[in-house]
């Protein structure tokens, strides 16, 4: 009874599975053929991610190297697997093809319009993998929003954002429109800080107080160098930029911060104005508006009698040297644009024998020592004082320092980077006379300088018997012969 119920109940529901629902072409659709061209489908599916995963993580690894071409030949595999899995499933269920082009082709114009969008995005996707303008872990700006790309995918792409958000932007987005990328060659990026001070502030005093933050805060680098530009005159002050270079630059929030702080802070130190806008809240009979006015009057006049350091500004040092005595104003600005003033105390190296240092060292107050150190001996071979340079062979010769450079004292000098140092020789030709005719009086140093590039493998020379001599013809190639009427120093 029970047996013979059984098989009528299954009997009964694989005529229901087998029974047409209706009719595709000349193919009886019915829940059977259903369930296996789904599962066949899914079969398919698996195999097309299963091809991209193993073609991206293992086959393609040691033959393509960059990951942005795995990814869109494994795509492009996936693509062509999951195709030609799909055709050979319509064949083996028993669709044929040309039975549906009519379908589809009536169909078309509705799906066309469907998937567009999709359409678009994938296209995007394989350009964007293809031409590699976009790389995972690029750090990129899109309509405001700033973050890290997390995944490149066929349909869209993933950016996490400084806030810890994941955004999902479809690849046509990213196609056709502006994107700014931090990483396209390296993560180095500028910060412009703009300033606005009164008019009666001192332009040159300005800038070296903003050069002195920059050069104060250790995100900053040095190459390039800091660069203070003077925008015009405002309605109610002076307009500067400063620009900073930092890497990386997605610290660049953090980093403006800090240099916003020390820019204020310096500014009060040297009795610096900011210029603000008056409103009306700014009227004379305000209580408000007094009580704010009498505590900014007392902060500033309490703290315009704190110097910033007890050297004097660096215009006056720089002014009392032979070599920039006759600088104007605006050569001066210059050429406090073009270096940074650095103390040091007494017995801190400012770079060891053997090290390169990349700058042009002046002395401006306190002296230096040039430490010759071997296994033997260590002795002192010079003494830079003040109003005197040096660093200059290192710097042409592009080879270490032949000796350990030792502050004796309470020192400070101004550095000129070797950027800055190429430009005052090629602007200043009595600067290049001075600078050749001060080296050729220092034997022992040239002596040292032939020693290491003799050590390096630069001077195939071994017989040069007057090193004047060979220091004027270096530097006469080095420097070249570009003088003329470009100005004069002294």
């Amino acid at each position: 009874m029970n047996t013979t119920y059984l098989s009528a109940l299954f009997s009964d529901l694989l005529n229901m599975i087998q029974s047409p629902l209706f009719s595709l072409g000349t193919q009886p659709i019915t829940i059977l053929w259903l369930a296996k061209c789904l599962l066949l489908l899914l079969v398919v599916l698996l195999a097309a991610k299963w091809s991209k995963l193993i073609l991206k993580k293992r086959l393609l690894v040691g033959f393509v190297t960059n990951e942005g071409d795995r990814e869109v030949i494994s795509s492009l595999a996936a693509f062509a697997t999951a195709t030609i899995g799909i055709a050979l499933v319509l064949q083996v269920v028993g669709l044929k093809l040309e039975s549906l082009a009519i379908i589809v082709g009536g169909m078309g114009v509705g799906i066309g319009f469907g998937l567009q969008d999709l359409t678009k995005n994938l296209v995007s996707g394989i350009t964007l993998l293809g031409e590699r303008k976009l790389r995972v872990g690029d750090l990129i700006e899109f309509k405001g929003i700033e973050g890290y790309i997390e995944e490149i995918s066929i349909r869209s792409t993933v950016v996490r954002t400084f806030h810890g958000s994941e955004l999902v932007i479809p690849n046509a987005e990213l196609s056709n429109s502006q994107v700014e990328n931090w990483s396209y060659q390296s993560r180095r990026g500028r910060i412009d800080i703009p300033v606005l001070v009164d008019h009666r502030s001192d332009p040159v005093l300005v800038t070296e107080v903003l050069l002195r933050a920059a050069y104060m805060e250790k995100a900053v680098l040095f190459d390039p160098a800091p660069k203070v530009v003077f925008k015009g005159f405002g309605e109610v002050g002076l307009n500067f930029e400063l620009w900073i270079w930092v890497d990386p630059i997605d610290r660049g929030a953090a980093i403006k911060s800090a240099m916003n702080f020390l820019i204020e802070y310096y500014f009060r130190q040297h009795a610096i104005k900011i210029a603000y806008r008056q409103s009306d809240s700014w009227l004379p009979g305000n209580d408000m508006a007094r009580d704010m006015a009498t505590v900014q009057t007392a902060r500033s006049q309490s703290l315009e009698a704190t110097p910033l350091y007890p050297t004097p500004p660096l215009r006056e040092m720089l002014l009392g040297l032979r070599y920039f005595k006759d600088f104007d104003e605006i050569e001066l600005r210059g050429l406090i644009e073009l270096g940074y003033r650095k103390h040091l105390g007494n017995g801190e190296i400012l770079v060891n024998q053997g090290k390169y240092h990349q700058a042009f060292c002046v002395v401006l107050e306190g002296s230096i020592d040039a430490i010759y150190e071997n296994d033997k001996i260590s002795r002192r071979l010079f003494t830079f004082q003040t109003g005197e340079f040096f660093g200059e062979l290192p710097l042409l010769l592009k080879i270490p320092y032949p000796t350990t450079m030792r502050a004796v004292g309470d020192t400070t000098l101004f550095l000129i980077a070797s950027e800055g140092f190429h430009y005052l020789l090629d602007r200043y030709p009595k600067l290049k006379d001075d600078v050749t005719e001060e080296l050729t009086k220092r034997q022992e140093n040239i002596q040292l300088c032939q020693a290491t590039l003799r050590t390096l493998g630069l001077l195939t020379d071994e017989h040069v018997a007057n090193p004047v001599t060979w220091l004027r013809n270096r530097l006469k190639k080095l420097m070249g012969d570009k003088s003329g009427d470009k100005g004069n120093v002294a």
